[in-house]
C-alpha cells in the first residue's frame, strides 16, 4: 500500500515521464553480419550493437535491443514503440526529412567480391558475369547504374550470395564494404576462399535513427559516439567484426 501511494504521488507531482529512465528501446534488424546479427544463444549482437552499446556506457544511458524485422523497424520508431534503429541505416536527405539522425557512425562504400585468387579493376569487367546482391540494398542499385552487363541477380539474404558465390553459382557479389570484410576475414566458413577485389569511390554514412524531434536523445547518442571515437574503442570494434 505504501509503495503504491508513494507511486501515485510521484505521478502526480512529475508526471509519467517520471519512471521513464530505463534502458532506450533499440531496433536492430539481424540479418547483416558483421553489422547486425545474432548470436548461438540468439542474442543481437554485432558491430552495431556494440558500438550503441559502447556509446550508451560513455553517456550515461542503458540500452535494450531487440531484434526486428526490417519493414517494421521505422514504423516501431515512429509510433513511440522503440526509441533507436541501430541497422546499418544509410543517412540520406530523404530519411532526414522523417527521422533525426546521429553523427555518422560508419563510413561504408561499395564493394566487389570474388573467389579467392580473382581480380577485376572495375564493374565494367563483370561484363556477362553473374553478380548478386541483396534486394533493395546499395550495392544492387550501383550495379543498375553502372549498367556494366553483368547478369544481376537479387537475395533476400546476402548469405543466400554468398553461399552461391562459394558454390561457384554466382562469379561476384557486391555488398557494403563491412559485410564484405567480415566474409572474406572473419567467418569460419568462408574466410580463405574468398578475395574483397573492388572498392567503389562513392561513400555512405551510417547513422542512429530516431523519432522526428527527440533531438535530446540524438545529443545522448552524439556525445556517446564521440567518446567511443576519441578513446580507441571504435577501431577495437572494427578489427574484432571486420578483422585486420
Amino acid at each position: 500500500m505504501r509503495l503504491l501511494t508513494f507511486a501515485l504521488l510521484v505521478l502526480t507531482m512529475f508526471g509519467h515521464n517520471a519512471f521513464a529512465a530505463g534502458p532506450y528501446k533499440v531496433a536492430s534488424d539481424c540479418t547483416w553480419p558483421p553489422m547486425e546479427l545474432l548470436d548461438d544463444q540468439k542474442q543481437p549482437t554485432g558491430y552495431s550493437v556494440d558500438y550503441i552499446k559502447e556509446a550508451g556506457k560513455a553517456a550515461g544511458f542503458d540500452v535494450d535491443v531487440q531484434n526486428v524485422a526490417w519493414d517494421g523497424i521505422f514504423g516501431g520508431v515512429a509510433t513511440n514503440k522503440y526509441d533507436i534503429v541501430a541497422s546499418s541505416t544509410t543517412i540520406t536527405p530523404e530519411r532526414q526529412k522523417q527521422f533525426d539522425f546521429s553523427d555518422p557512425y560508419y563510413e561504408v562504400v561499395q564493394a566487389v567480391i570474388l573467389p579467392a585468387g580473382q581480380n577485376i579493376k572495375n564493374l565494367a569487367d563483370l561484363k556477362g558475369k553473374k553478380v548478386g546482391g541483396q534486394i533493395g540494398t546499395t550495392g544492387i542499385f550501383v550495379m543498375r547504374k553502372a549498367d556494366a552487363g553483368a547478369d544481376l541477380r537479387e537475395y533476400d539474404d546476402i548469405g543466400l550470395a554468398i553461399q552461391d558465390l562459394v558454390g561457384g553459382r554466382l562469379d561476384a557479389v557486391i555488398c557494403d564494404d563491412p559485410v564484405a570484410m567480415y566474409y572474406v576475414n572473419k567467418k569460419p566458413d568462408t574466410a580463405g576462399k574468398l578475395n574483397l577485389s573492388f572498392k567503389t569511390d562513392d561513400k555512405e554514412y551510417y547513422g542512429f535513427t530516431v523519432k522526428k524531434g527527440r533531438q535530446d536523445l540524438v545529443e545522448k547518442i552524439n556525445k556517446g559516439i564521440k567518446a567511443v571515437k576519441e578513446s580507441g574503442k571504435e577501431a577495437e570494434l572494427k578489427k574484432k567484426w571486420m578483422g585486420e
